[in-house]
């Protein structure tokens, strides 16, 4: 986690000097990344963990916001949720129940399919929380390629 920390208000010793607030409360995430359906159709089996796709395929993030305390942070918490590209490009996420007809869970979520022109290689997009205050904490997968969503050459078949 990335972030400015707590906001604080400390008495240092008897001299009841108090220190400004610094930030808001943490932020903690947590998600993963699945494969999502098109206008097209699927490229395979939606909502299966996943962090290789091929160009035309739609990569879902899925996106949990916890504060200090444990609790999920919704819409009514913060001002936005955002995961960006290293190449600029931002994607705003959503706040609300999944999966479609079936709610189970409420998370963060939005999704970007692959432009045909992309390049191959690994990507190490940030998941961005502003806060109402507009402070912002950033949060990154491992810089490992396996962690990160990784662009692949070849082929898509959509299904219905």
């Amino acid at each position: 986690m990335h972030g400015k920390g707590l906001r604080i208000g400390v008495l240092i010793g008897g001299l009841g000097l108090a220190l400004p607030a610094i930030a808001a409360t943490p932020l903690f995430f947590e998600g993963d990344m699945v494969r999502g359906g098109t206008e097209k159709g699927m490229t395979g089996p939606v909502c299966v963990l996943a962090s290789q796709f091929k160009r035309g395929e739609s990569v879902v993030w899925r996106i949990r916001v916890r504060d200090a305390q444990g609790r999920d942070v919704d819409a009514s918490m913060v001002q936005s949720v955002t995961v960006k590209l290293p190449d600029g490009q931002t994607f705003p996420a959503r706040f609300g129940p999944h999966p479609k007809g079936k709610e189970t869970d409420k998370f963060w979520s939005t999704s970007w399919i692959v432009p045909a022109d992309y390049p191959t290689g690994a990507l190490s997009y940030t998941v961005i929380a502003k806060a109402k205050d507009g402070s912002e904490q950033t949060w990154a997968p491992f810089k490992v390629a396996m962690s990160e969503l990784t662009v692949i050459a070849g082929e898509v078949t959509y299904t219905k």
